[in-house]
């Protein structure tokens, strides 16, 4: 059954169900490789996918932290959006130490306090500087870091816990060996790594008597396809799956930044902290008017926005388990997660990136 007619009918299934108040899934064929798992809740439909070989079913549209939670908004407003999120049926929340040198996960803990731990999941990461002495993949440093965000995070284990980057200052086995004895000690379930080297990936995989990941965080969206040539072709024969960040290319793909025209005062471009990590290059008129002919496509022949369609580009590839998303107002988790239902044609997705690839 095509995605889009599959979503309809259970639109109408899960409609059914919430007039009976229950709660409702159903298993669903994609209509390629693997499985996708749609879920009513209270009346609404999500659409869920397993990560990897773990046995964590993660929803596909997941929020993430980087720039909004660790204060680049209001805590209310920050809160706002994950307590949207959990009553949308998005349950996954992906954080890091270095986002905000803890900010992020103490805004983050102090939202989910409360709430029953069985509900959601918590992935978070360790690498980067949390002082002039505290950085890396060392044995020290992931018992040191793995401590302090469970502290703030309100909680006795982690879901995911992922390398942020690779340490070249550290040999591999001395990681590997420090994660497998985290997860042997219950402080986290699974493990994962974000941006790491083909040929790293490779050689932890071949390493004998430590724990193996089980996703892969790589920046994924119609502006930075490059995973596809390699990272999710190799991480599939492993059983890692994706958790990709950026699908939205930092806002850009919403197209809300005209060609020759300032950023909006309220966007991300236009703060003063969250915008300089917004690639210049992707604030150029040429590119702009590209995006914005993918708009006019995306809403007079797709019927949905730009948001909504570049999400259901990420998650056209069965590879992908969750896109994680950011949000400075609940209205925006709201949009995002209409994406997992929508159901786009691959001609329109060609277009797309035909239209976009001279920016590659």
């Amino acid at each position: 059954m095509r995605d889009a007619g599959t979503a309809a009918a259970l639109r109408l299934w899960c409609h059914l169900r919430e007039c009976r108040s229950q709660m409702a899934s159903v298993t669903v064929a994609w209509a390629g490789s693997g499985f996708d798992f749609w879920h009513c809740w209270g009346g609404l439909l999500l659409k869920y996918r397993q990560l990897g070989t773990s046995e964590l079913r993660v929803p596909v549209i997941s929020l993430g932290s980087w720039l909004t939670t660790s204060g680049g908004i209001e805590k209310r407003q920050a809160m706002a959006c994950v307590h949207k999120a959990l009553d949308l049926g998005i349950n996954f929340f992906d954080t890091a130490n270095v986002y905000g040198r803890g900010a992020a996960e103490s805004v983050l803990g102090e939202a989910l306090a409360g709430i029953p731990r069985h509900s959601y999941l918590l992935a978070t990461k360790v690498f980067g500087a949390m002082s002039d002495t505290d950085r890396g993949l060392s044995r020290a440093q992931i018992v040191k870091q793995l401590d302090a965000s469970l502290k703030r995070l309100g909680t006795d284990y982690i879901d995911l816990y992922q390398c942020h980057r690779f340490d070249e200052e550290t040999p591999l086995e001395e990681t590997m060996a420090a994660l497998t004895e985290a997860v042997r000690q219950g402080k986290t379930r699974y493990v994962g790594f974000s941006e790491w080297p083909l040929d790293k990936i490779e050689a932890a995989v071949k390493m004998p008597g430590i724990v193996r990941f089980v996703s892969s965080q790589p920046q994924y969206s119609l502006l930075w396809p490059n995973p596809e040539n390699e990272i999710f072709p190799r991480c599939a024969e492993f059983g890692i799956g994706q958790i990709v960040w950026s699908p939205l290319a930092q806002g850009v793909l919403t197209g809300k930044y005209k060609p020759d025209a300032p950023p909006p005062a309220e966007s991300r471009a236009g703060h003063r902290s969250m915008g300089a990590m917004l690639p210049k290059r992707w604030l150029q008129a040429p590119l702009l008017t590209a995006v914005q002919q993918v708009k006019l496509m995306a809403e007079r022949e797709a019927g949905v926005s730009l948001t909504q369609f570049a999400l259901a580009w990420v998650l056209r590839r069965q590879e992908v388990s969750s896109a994680i998303i950011g949000a400075t107002r609940p209205e925006q988790v709201v949009e995002n997660a209409a994406a997992a239902e929508k159901g786009i044609s691959p001609e329109l997705f060609a277009r797309a990136e035909e239209i976009l690839a001279p920016f590659w």
